[in-house]
């Protein structure tokens, strides 16, 4: 089994855009055309297009290809990765805050 590297610069960066959010929030629950995603938006389809190529590069998002339409799926893998980055701020977080809870109930 081959193991894809994201890139969380890229990742972050695509999460950065509140538009590519949006657009992830929306095909979360089923994949969308580009025409259904475009519709949401008051920019063009070449607006939408490359909001929808920064995701595809940072591998939040893949498209395939259904008849005349391109379908585009969210690909929870790159979010798997900048998850696992982020829980090891978020452990070391638990235990500075118990850390603080114990001293604060120890001056007590």
């Amino acid at each position: 089994m081959v193991e894809q590297v994201y890139d969380l610069d890229n990742v972050f960066g695509s999460l950065s855009d509140p538009t590519r959010r949006d657009i992830l929030k929306r095909i979360s629950v089923h994949g969308m055309s580009v025409s259904s995603i475009a519709k949401h938006y008051k920019f063009s389809l070449a607006g939408v297009a490359k909001h929808l190529e920064v995701l595809e590069h940072a591998g939040l998002v893949s498209k395939s290809r259904h008849g005349k339409e391109q379908i585009v799926t969210i690909d929870p893998a790159a979010l798997a990765a900048a998850n696992d980055f982020l829980e090891g701020y978020k452990q070391l977080w638990e235990k500075r805050l118990d850390s603080l809870d114990h001293y604060l109930k120890s001056i007590n």
